[in-house]
């Protein structure tokens, strides 16, 4: 038996849809540079009644670029600016393996491992969501698990009619 939940969300890739995706990792909080519309885009949506999930690999941590610490102070930095703008971000998961350094994992996407685990902890309707990536791994975690998948291009401004009103 599947269970029914109602609340809607968005989950959110994070490099090259939140923040500015230099084409390399982004380690630290100065490097972290949140994307124009992102914030105001993400209060509108708010105001519709979605809550909002980071997924994001992080294989970074893996090759040992930065650490868990890293990953974590970026995401409360970026917490920081949700509450200033009237929202917050309900959870983050990532995934700090790669394939070439330490095998592999269930929750890399395009493995949907993290989008799961969010829709049960945080009773999130898949069917009423909606991920938003600019890769396709991106996509298939999403539709594999039934959660309908918006690609966009890496670093492009996303904006409120990306999302459908109902």
């Amino acid at each position: 038996m599947q269970l029914q939940y109602s609340q809607k969300a968005i989950f959110l890739d994070r490099d090259g849809v939140i923040n500015h995706d230099p084409g390399d990792y982004t380690k630290s909080t100065s490097e972290f540079m949140v994307l124009p519309t992102v914030l105001s885009t993400l209060a509108h949506w708010h105001s519709l009644g979605y809550v909002f999930v980071v997924i994001t690999n992080q294989a970074g941590i893996a090759k040992q670029l930065y650490t868990h610490h890293h990953v974590q102070a970026i995401h409360q930095y970026f917490q920081g600016l949700c509450i200033a703008n009237g929202f917050t971000i309900l959870d983050f998961y990532y995934c700090p393996h790669h394939p070439s350094y330490g095998g592999k994992c269930l929750c890399r996407k395009p493995g949907f491992l993290m989008i799961q685990k969010a829709l049960h902890k945080h009773k999130i309707s898949a069917e009423h969501s909606f991920l938003i990536g600019d890769k396709l791994r991106d996509i298939e975690a999403a539709e594999a698990i039934g959660v309908k998948g918006i690609k966009i291009e890496t670093n492009q401004s996303i904006e409120p009619n990306l999302i459908p009103t109902v």
